[in-house]
Parts: C-alpha cells; structure tokens; sequence
C-alpha cells in the first residue's frame, strides 16, 4: 500500500511538474524559443541537430512550436547555418530559398549523408547496386560540390566521410563499381552513370599525398584509374562525338532528378577526364627517379584547396550538365564555357605510351596489356591568346525582330581542331583578323576585356605557341559552343613531329584544369587513333 502511494504521489508530483513547465514555456516569446532551439542546432557545424532532439522532448508546448514538422523558418535558418545555399539560388532561381523547400532538403540532405556515413552503398549488395537511390546519392553529392562555398565539402568531408566511402566504392574488392572485380576478370570497368558521378567525385576530393606513402596503394590506385585514363577507344572524353561542332544530340538520355524539390533533368560528363586528372595526379610522385611529376602545387592538375572551396568556378560544369540534357542542343555560346577562360600561360604534362601496345590495345586486347606497359611523360608550356567573334545586337536582330545574318566562320575538318582549310589569322594589339578562302568578308574578332563581358559571342578561337622536350610549336584551336569542348591544333615548327590534336574541357573555370586526350591527324575523325593524355594548369 505504501510503494502504490508513493509512485501515486510521485506521478502526481511529475505531472505537475512537467504542466509548471509547459505554463512556463507558454510565457516565452516564439522568438526565444527559435533562437534557443537555434542554438542548440547548430551547437556543432557539421551532421544532423541532434542537439535539437532533447529540447524538442522536453514538453509538448515546445515540440508543437518548433518541432520541424511544425515550424519550417527553423529548418530554413538551419539548413543556412549547415549547407551553402547562394550557388544554387544564383543558378536556379530565389524560389528554391521558401522554407518549404529548404524544411524538405535538410531532411533528404542528412538522409543521404547518413547513408554514406554508415557505407550504406559503397560496396555491392544484390538488390542495392543498380537501385536509384545509389544514383540519388552520387547526384545530391555532386551538386552539393558544384554548389559549394565552404559549408557542403565540410558535411561530406568531416561528417559523411566522403573520401573513404569514395575508396571503398572504386577500390574495394567488393566495391560497387565494380572496378577491381572487372579487371580481376581482364574486363574493362563499367562506363555508366554512377561511374562516372562517382569518379568526379574521387577526383574532386583527391588529396595525392594521401596515397604517396606506399608501392602498395600507389599500385592500387592506379591499376584501377590507369586503364580509364589511357583507353581512348574504351572511355570517351565527352558526351557528343568530339568530331561534331555544332551537334544534335547528346548520346545519352537525361536522367530527371530532384533538387531543392524541383525536377531537373541533367546529363552527367564522361568519367574519362576525372580518370586522367586523378591518374597524373597519382603516378609521378611516388617511386624513384624515373616517375618525375607534379613536383609542386603548380603542376598537380588536382586543384582543390582553392577552387573546391568557390562555387563560381563551378559555373561552366554546372551549365554544362543542363546543355548536355537538352533537344536539340544549343548552338549559341550560354554558359558552359566561361570566356576569357583560357588566356594565359598554362604548364603541365602530355603523355604516351608505345606504338605497339596502343596498336594491340586498339586490336581488342584486354585491360592487361596496360598493367605493365610504360608510360613516358613530358612537360609542356603553352601561351594562348582567346578572341571572341562579337555580334552586335543590331546585327543580330532588328527593329522587327527579323534576324539578319551575320558573318561568321565556317566549320572545317575536326582534325584541324574545326578550322576550315586555307585560313589566315591576323593578330593585332587586343584583336585578331580571319580571313576564309572564299569570303569576301574579314572576320575581326577580339580580346576578350570589360567591354566585351557579357557581349553576344558567336565564336571563340585560340591561338598561342608552346614548348616541350621535343621541342617548339604553334596552337590554334576553337571551343564547342554547347558544352565548352576545346579542340587545340599542335603544330611543331622544326623537325617532322608533325601535327597533334588535343581535345578535352576546362574544368573548374579560369582556376582549374584543362585535360583531355591528344590525338594523332592521320587517322581519320571516326577511326580510333594514336592517343595519350594531358593535363595543364595556368602558371601561377
């Protein structure tokens, strides 16, 4: 009878208590209670506001008020506090900023990134390795690194473990890629979607020193990267045959994903550029002598401490991926190449490897021919020069909106990177002159300067010169309105080593890389050629 008092009286005691309480928080202004749960949600930068969690459970008054069910300008200041938010306002619109949107993207966000805390997806599992969610995952990722400011990377990094869940995906035994697994049977890595997510993934949070200590990850590392990086005839370099200026089509189909609950459809790059940049980053540095590389921050390809950390060098690549989705693709310069992108003085390496295995590799060998294979490098400088052909917008249309044509350049043979033959360029102080056989006109296109940001841009045409080992050279060369493909034309000026083609994208605007394939001009622009890979970067 005493112990049934004593919990009656304690009961009693508890829900007076516990109603003191709730009278007492009634009294509080729903401002103070927002900045205390505020507070307690953002008590650390990174992961979920767990610290809410208690809060919210001390009585119902103030789980009703600031629950995130019930109040989402509480999910919004804490989605701000933990997530960068203004890249994707920039290029999406102020719509996506409401509190609705913003409640309903910090939940999907922690979601996700506990999944990849937790290695959820990261290594193969039956009904989980082809599931959209995979897929969901890599693409949320992806955006939050395009869209990133400081905030994103950090909640990838320091919270999600990004890096190892990345490592555990590509290199794995049982990796979900599939990668090590491939190439333990002498097949090629499969060349998809979530491949190609996650290896822009690998590249974009690659540290090298982290994987320079032992022969053993050295070997890891780049068993799985090298066969990406040098098949030219297994792994394109982009999403459009590269011997089309102004293409149709892309040749994949969009896939639709949910962003800041809108839908979008998006078309990711080829996972062949990432492979190349992440394979030079790695191969040089690690054993003897004979690997002399990227010695030095201005010649690692990998550009993370600075250009990771700014979403606006991230623009073009964001661009790119909306113009690689859309039917018919545009002719027009609009956004995936940032004018005034290359001018300067870029440094890196170009490599090769020997006739003979490239020639059995383009027979049908399997990916073993390149474990052993011997791949020289040479470094190289460039000094290009950009002009634009600017269109005035008179020109473009008039007072009744009939458009007049304007002059403009031909396309000509892909092999002499899209000039047409016979053509003569004219450079001058801040421009340049074209002249085509065949047109009475002179084309004048100019430096790209304050005056000209923001003009009408019709054609962008490179023209520098350079040197290597092998010795000088001259470059032309003239960039893919659509999606920003830079095709360059290396002429030596002395001996017979001929003409090359180098062809790749600028990745990471005015402050990242430029890397792609080169090619030899003999073989024909649909037949599989003599190829091996770049990677340069503005001299600092």
């Amino acid at each position: 009878m005493y112990r049934n008092v004593s919990k009656q009286s304690m009961l009693s005691t508890t829900t007076d208590t516990m109603s003191t309480q709730t009278a007492a928080f009634d009294w509080l202004p729903q401002e103070v209670m927002e900045n205390i749960a505020f507070f307690s949600a953002t008590t650390t930068d990174v992961g979920p506001p767990s610290d809410l969690i208690p809060l919210l459970l001390s009585c119902k008054s103030i789980y009703l008020a600031l629950s995130l069910d019930t109040n989402p300008h509480l999910c919004a200041r804490i989605f701000e506090h933990k997530f960068d938010l203004s890249a994707a306002v920039r290029r999406m619109g102020q719509q996506i900023a409401t509190p609705d949107v913003l409640s309903k993207e910090l939940r999907k966000r922690f979601v996700y990134l506990k999944r990849i805390r937790a290695r959820t997806d990261s290594r193969i599992c039956a009904p989980n390795t082809n599931s959209p969610i995979l897929g969901e995952l890599l693409w949320l990722a992806y955006l939050m690194v395009l869209e990133n400011d400081g905030k994103n990377v950090k909640q990838l990094r320091e919270y999600a473990g990004m890096e190892q869940w990345l490592t555990e995906y590509w290199f794995d035994d049982e990796g979900a890629s599939q990668a090590t697994k491939a190439l333990l049977a002498d097949e090629w890595p499969l060349d998809n979607e979530h491949n190609a997510l996650a290896m822009w993934l690998f590249w974009l949070f690659l540290k090298p020193d982290r994987f320079q200590r032992t022969e053993r990850n050295y070997r890891t590392f780049t068993t799985v990267l090298k066969p990406t990086a040098l098949a030219a005839n297994k792994y394109d370099i982009c999403q459009i045959p590269w011997e089309a200026f102004v293409p149709r089509s892309c040749l994949l189909e969009p896939t639709s994903i949910q962003h800041y609950s809108n839908s979008y459809h998006l078309t990711p790059p080829t996972m062949a550029i990432p492979a190349i940049l992440s394979y030079l980053s790695l191969m040089g540095p690690l054993v003897g002598p004979t690997r002399v590389a990227y010695k030095g921050p201005h010649h690692a390809p990998n550009s993370f401490p600075s250009s990771l950390s700014q979403s606006l060098e991230w623009e073009a690549d964001w661009q790119r991926c909306i113009n690689l989705a859309q039917t018919p693709l545009t002719s027009q310069f609009s956004g995936a190449y940032i004018a005034g992108s290359l001018q300067g003085v870029w440094e890196g390496v170009f490599t090769y490897t020997e006739f003979t295995t490239y020639a059995a590799l383009l027979s049908g060998r399997s990916p073993s021919i390149l474990h052993n294979c011997s791949v020289a490098q040479h470094r190289q400088t460039w000094k290009l020069r950009e002009y634009h052909l600017i269109v005035s917008r008179e020109a473009d249309g008039g007072a009744d909106g009939a458009k007049s044509p304007s002059p403009s350049l031909s396309s000509g043979d892909p092999l002499k990177a899209f000039f047409p033959p016979g053509i003569r360029i004219h450079e001058h102080v801040g421009s340049a002159e074209v002249h085509e056989p065949g047109k009475v006109a002179t084309l004048s296109y100019k430096r790209c300067d304050a005056e000209t940001e923001g003009a009408d841009v019709r054609d962008i045409i490179v023209v520098g010169e350079g040197h290597s080992a092998w010795g000088q050279f001259n470059i032309i060369g003239r960039v893919r309105p659509c999606d920003g493909f830079v095709s360059l034309l290396k002429e030596y000026v002395e001996g017979d080593r001929g003409q090359w083609l180098y062809r790749g994208y600028l990745v990471g605007s005015i402050n990242g890389s430029l890397s792609g394939r080169w090619r030899d001009t003999l073989s024909l622009p649909e037949a599989n050629g003599y190829e091996g890979c770049f990677a340069m970067r503005r001299r600092r």
